[in-house]
């Protein structure tokens, strides 16, 4: 099946996030990316902000896909454990870099958070009840280790050892407590 000229256009916003970071989305480098005009571009997008977001969209369903793919199954079979184990293993491991700046850029926004939001509740939910439930703290807990992983990377520019973080990844995962 051949891909749509506007997921091409989203696909080549997602590269040019991923090396130049969210504030390089303009009309004029999304369509250089893409190999389209500027009038190209809008046919399909009639502002920046409707172009941001739909790239918010696309890369919130991008991230879904990949939970899928590590739970083996969507988010409404799996259990609890599965979609966090899941979670911490895509967000640890093959989350890409626009994916992660999005999420945070989307954060400032209600409109932008929605697509991030919705995908956060079927894999990760918030810590509700948490207090009370020990197995709800432990995945709560787990998340904001996986969370905190990205985090620090970005944070110091140190990108961990590939056996470290699939280690930290599947620790994370397994929700055990520490020896």
């Amino acid at each position: 099946m051949r891909t749509s000229k506007r997921t091409q256009i989203l696909d080549a916003a997602a590269r040019l996030v991923q090396r130049e970071g969210v504030k390089s989305v303009t009309f004029d480098a999304v369509a250089a990316e893409a190999g389209l005009t500027k009038g190209g571009l809008l046919y399909h997008f009639a502002s920046r902000e409707e172009l941001v977001r739909a790239i918010h969209q696309h890369l919130a369903d991008r991230w879904e896909a990949d939970l899928v793919a590590a739970a083996g199954k969507p988010a409404a079979e799996a259990s609890p454990a599965e979609r966090l184990a899941a979670y911490a293993r895509v967000t640890t491991q093959s989350a890409t870099r626009a994916e992660l700046l999005f999420m945070v850029e989307g954060s400032t926004t209600p409109e932008h958070a929605a697509p991030w939001d919705a995908v956060l509740e079927r894999w990760a939910p918030p810590a509700a009840g948490a207090a009370s439930d020990p197995e709800a703290l432990d995945r709560f807990v787990a998340r904001l280790a996986a969370d905190g992983l990205w985090l620090y990377e970005s944070v110091t520019g140190q990108r961990l050892d590939a056996g470290l973080r699939r280690a930290l990844a599947e620790r994370i995962a397994s929700g055990r407590e520490a020896g």
